[in-house]
C-alpha cells in the first residue's frame, strides 16, 4: 500500500465528514456576478464574520475591519458609486494602494487574458468594446445586485504582514458562506472610489479600503454565473524537493 493509499484509508475513516465539506466549500466557491434578490439575515452574517475571524494573524493582530449593508444603506453606495463611475468625474479617482504591477508579463499575462476573454465572451462583450467593458466594470458597484454586502477596510499605520492575514481572513468568509448555500464574489474594483465610500459609511481617514464583497444567494438564471475559471496544477508551480 502506497503512502497516499494510506492516507485515504485514514482519511476515509476518520476525516472523511470534515474533509468532505472542507473540499466542498473550496471547489465550489465561485466569483458569483448576479444575485437574486432574497435576503441574508444580519444574523447568519453575523455568524459568517465570528467564524471566519479564527483566521490566523501575526501576533493575533486580527487587523480586519469593516461594514454590513444592506437596506437603505447598501442603495445609497450603490447609487452614489454608480453616478460618478458614469460621470465625467471618475477619472479624477483611484485605489491608495497599487493591486496590479504597472505592467503585467507572462505567465500573469495570459492568464489574466483568458479569464477576461471568457468572461466577455459568455456576455457578448466583443474584443475592442471597451464602452460595453466599462459598463460591465460598473456592474461592481451596485454589488451585482446582492441584497448584502460588505466592505472592508485597515488601519494605514499595518505593513504587509497584515494584509496577508487579511487574505485569510477573507477567504474564510468565502468558504463559510458556502456552508450556508451563499455565493460571494471578492471585488478589488471598490478601491477605487474609496473618497466616495468613506462619508456614507463614516470610514475614518486612518484605514485603506482594502475590498468589497458581495454576498447573497446566486441567479443560477445569470449567464455570466457560467464562467468557471481555470487553475494550474501544483506540479506547475511548486517544486517538489522530495525523497
Amino acid at each position: 500500500m502506497t503512502a497516499v493509499e494510506k492516507f485515504s484509508e485514514v482519511a476515509a475513516s476518520e476525516f472523511a465528514d470534515v474533509a468532505g465539506d472542507i473540499e466542498e466549500a473550496i471547489t465550489s466557491r465561485r466569483s458569483v456576478r448576479g444575485f437574486l434578490p432574497d435576503p441574508v439575515p444580519v444574523e447568519l452574517l453575523r455568524h459568517i464574520l465570528n467564524v471566519s475571524a479564527r483566521a490566523p494573524s501575526g501576533t493575533n493582530m486580527q487587523p480586519w475591519e469593516g461594514y454590513v449593508l444592506t437596506g437603505a444603506k447598501l442603495e445609497e453606495v450603490r447609487e452614489k458609486t454608480l453616478a460618478v463611475h458614469f460621470s465625467e468625474d471618475a477619472k479624477n479617482h483611484s485605489k491608495e494602494y497599487k493591486y496590479y504591477p504597472d505592467k503585467f508579463f507572462e505567465p500573469y499575462l495570459s492568464r489574466r487574458r483568458k479569464v477576461g476573454f471568457d468572461m466577455y465572451g459568455i456576455v457578448g462583450i466583443e474584443k475592442g468594446d471597451t464602452k460595453r467593458m466599462y459598463e460591465q466594470a460598473g456592474r461592481n458597484f451596485a454589488f451585482f445586485d446582492a441584497p448584502a454586502a460588505m466592505i472592508f477596510t485597515i488601519n494605514k499605520g499595518l505593513e504587509i504582514g497584515s494584509w496577508l492575514d487579511y487574505g485569510m481572513f477573507l477567504q474564510n468568509i468565502m468558504l463559510v458562506a458556502r456552508a450556508y448555500g451563499l455565493h460571494t464574489c471578492p471585488q478589488a474594483a471598490w478601491p477605487t472610489y474609496h473618497q466616495v465610500v468613506r462619508p456614507i459609511i463614516g470610514m475614518p481617514e486612518d484605514q485603506t479600503l482594502v475590498c468589497g464583497i458581495a454576498i447573497g444567494y446566486e441567479d443560477k438564471d445569470e449567464p455570466i454565473n457560467a464562467l468557471t475559471t481555470d487553475r494550474v496544477d501544483a506540479d506547475d508551480f511548486m517544486t517538489w524537493l522530495t525523497d
